[in-house]
């Protein structure tokens, strides 16, 4: 018999952060979280897209033992903005045994249809800039701060329960080493002499601070057209700017303006952390901040985090002018090789941005639904 328990305590939240290091214990591929910024993403004090969110956590027990997780979630923009009557389930983790995935999906269901929703879908996190989707493909290959794993069964049993495909993600990786530059230099000097455009370089956090209410703006415009976008907050953008900004090294972050000083476009990078957070295992302390650190200052790997360019130039080659910007700093670091974080199949535009690059898809992943 399979027992379903919501997580309320902070002791169960634990719970149910931590059955994903005992699900993927052996898993070399899976990077593990930091349990306490996990835990915070669940609380209200500390994430404040929960202010506009219904959810639940919910625990899935058979014989006394933990077998599987789930997150409940009403995006009230989502339905109220958007007009979309979705469930979105989230954080969803479960054994080898469809009857535990079942009444997991069922118990966010019972969510959905107690607040007249007609649709479930998922795996999704609480806004656009969470974690999305179910692995398809690339299960041989290690995963990143930006994504969830998941195991190939996953697929299997959402669509024995009549799930069905709603949006399908690539995510794709290309080599530094192999691009020759001169390509897009050249392209480079041409487009921001024919638009007038230049770039903004940053050594200082508090030097790229006044420019991240404009930088959600335009994020908010280059992704409007995607279904199911919800824009960022003006609280979301306050939350970012004092919690996450300063991990980010301000070399990594590039903005491109007109010759009116309007942004036209940005680009935040990662260093990734894949290989330090798996050091870490979900802890900073004792070693874990060190990794991290030492990750910051000397990853050879960068992940492309947010991309956004106004509709009006995405066809104008700006990414020569991002990449340009990006190759005397990948060079003095030594990078070896650039990770794209998942895009919509949909997002032509997107993939288009990158093609001159040779990237190489690595990963699939999508989204499930079904009416309920």
């Amino acid at each position: 018999m399979i027992v379903i328990k919501e997580a309320k305590t902070l002791k169960e939240i634990h719970e149910f952060v931590t059955f994903a290091f005992q699900h993927y214990k052996n898993e070399p591929n899976w990077i593990p979280p930091l349990i306490n910024d996990e835990i915070n993403t669940f609380d209200k004090n500390h994430n404040p897209i929960l202010k506009k969110t219904t959810f639940h956590l919910y625990l899935a027990y058979k014989d006394n033992e933990l077998v599987g997780r789930i997150a409940g979630i009403i995006n009230w923009d989502e339905v109220n903005l958007l007009q979309k009557s979705k469930v979105r389930f989230g954080w969803f983790e479960a054994v080898d045994d469809i009857s535990v995935t079942e009444a997991l999906l069922n118990q966010v269901i019972v969510l959905g249809k107690a607040n007249n929703l007609s649709q479930i879908e998922g795996p999704q996190g609480f806004s656009n800039l969470d974690k999305v989707g179910v692995m398809t493909e690339g299960f041989n290959t290690k995963g990143n701060m930006i994504t969830w794993f998941s195991k190939p069964y996953y697929p299997t049993h959402f669509k024995e329960l009549g799930y069905t495909v709603e949006k399908a993600y690539i995510e794709s990786t290309f080599s530094f080493l192999d691009i020759n530059p001169e390509p897009f230099q050249k392209a480079s000097r041409l487009i921001k002499e024919r638009y007038k455009l230049k770039a903004l370089n940053f050594s200082k956090t508090s030097e790229i601070l006044p420019y991240i209410d404009e930088m959600f703006a335009l994020f908010n415009e280059s992704y409007a057209k995607l279904q199911s976008f919800v824009t960022v907050s003006e609280e979301q953008i306050k939350h970012i700017k004092e919690k996450h900004i300063g991990f980010i090294n301000p070399e990594y972050i590039k903005f491109i303006v007109d010759e009116n000083n309007k942004m036209i476009a940005f680009t935040i990078v990662m260093p990734n952390f894949a290989d330090a957070l798996q050091k870490a295992n979900g802890k900073l302390f004792p070693f874990g901040w060190w990794h991290l650190l030492q990750a910051k200052k000397h990853s050879k790997e960068v992940v492309f985090y947010l991309i956004g360019i106004l509709p009006e130039y995405q066809n104008k080659g700006v990414t020569a002018i991002i990449f340009d910007e990006f190759y005397e700093v990948f060079k003095a670091k030594n990078i070896q090789k650039c990770i794209r974080t998942p895009e919509l199949e949909e997002n032509v535009a997107m993939h288009n941005l990158w093609k001159n690059f040779n990237p190489k898809i690595d990963k699939k992943r999508c989204t499930f639904s079904k009416n309920i």
